[in-house]
């Protein structure tokens, strides 16, 4: 897959729009995945890639890479077993573009963030 060039990217939409169509698809569908666990979390971007804030406070981040896409901060501990075969060398999880992504798992790890942000605030 193409890198797209260094760019300051504004919107989720200006960065979903910079990858070849079947990674757009993926990207996609991970923001739709996060928008229906969390719709009140805002859009934004964040150290140039997609974000999503709950009261100000970032609840996850997603990005495309050549092989995978990426999901951040790390996944709570109750999900330490079904993360396992997705762990990046910092707890944060790579999805590989060549399997399906476990949309599932990413709605139960947002609905968990956004339980944790909402309980702390």
């Amino acid at each position: 897959m193409r890198m797209p060039a260094k760019k300051q990217f504004e919107t989720i939409d200006e960065y979903i729009k910079t990858f070849p169509k079947n990674v757009q698809t993926v990207l996609e569908k991970m923001r739709q995945t996060v928008k229906r666990a969390a719709p009140e979390a805002e859009e934004t971007i964040s150290y140039q890639i997609p974000t999503f804030k709950l009261k100000g406070t970032s609840l996850v981040h997603f990005a495309a890479f050549r092989k995978h896409i990426g999901l951040y901060p790390p996944a709570p501990r109750e999900f330490k077993k079904e993360v396992s075969s997705y762990l990046g060398p910092k707890g944060n999880l790579k999805f590989p573009t060549d399997k399906p992504i476990p949309y599932d798992l990413v709605t139960r790890i947002v609905l968990s963030r956004r339980k944790e942000i909402l309980e702390k605030k």
